[in-house]
């Protein structure tokens, strides 16, 4: 088990009963999942590009990425219903705490100018998204080995009812809000 999660087990889930007075251990929120996704624009033209993006996601995630195709035409962009457009992966378990772990303390520090994320960035039902614009903010990637500088988008679902208990989980998992 990793330390994040036993973390968790332990003094968040203390923490929060504390904070919010649930009755049982079982009420209190957790993360559920994270969603890993990235848009690539580019691959309607080049095939290579999504391969390569895919690539860097598998090494961020550390599990296999899955390609993402349009739902329907946008004439404006040149999309096709059915074309590759993007990739995205789903952490669960273990690997979704590592994640999550490797966001808070070792990428987002390393973002240039940073002041914290958004603490607003919340969908009303306890889930919370942000946007990384560049991939070389996790230290595996190599960055003489990039083609080219993408973003992700970062989902972190859970099962708080309120967003104020979705804010309070998180911040008890070190994310680094802004004031």
């Amino acid at each position: 088990m990793s330390r994040l999660r036993d973390t968790y087990e332990n003094e968040i889930v203390d923490a929060m009963i504390k904070k919010f007075g649930y009755k049982n251990r079982m009420e209190v929120p957790k993360i559920n999942k994270i969603v890993l996704n990235m848009g690539v624009g580019e691959a309607k033209d080049n095939a290579k590009i999504l391969e390569n993006a895919m690539s860097d996601m598998e090494t961020i995630a550390g599990q296999k990425a899955v390609i993402t195709k349009a739902k329907n035409s946008v004439a404006n962009f040149k999309i096709r219903e059915g074309q590759s457009i993007g990739c995205r992966t789903t952490l669960r378990g273990e690997k979704m705490y590592e994640f999550l772990d490797r966001l808070v303390n070792l990428a987002l520090p390393r973002v240039r100018d940073f002041r914290g994320v958004n603490p607003n960035a919340f969908d009303g039902r306890g889930n919370y998204s942000l946007g990384i614009k560049e991939q070389i903010i996790f230290p595996e990637i190599e960055y003489d080995k990039v083609d080219k500088v993408r973003g992700m988008d970062v989902a972190i679902v859970t099962t708080a009812k309120t967003d104020e208990e979705a804010r309070e989980l998180l911040r008890l998992f070190n994310m680094p809000f802004a004031k």
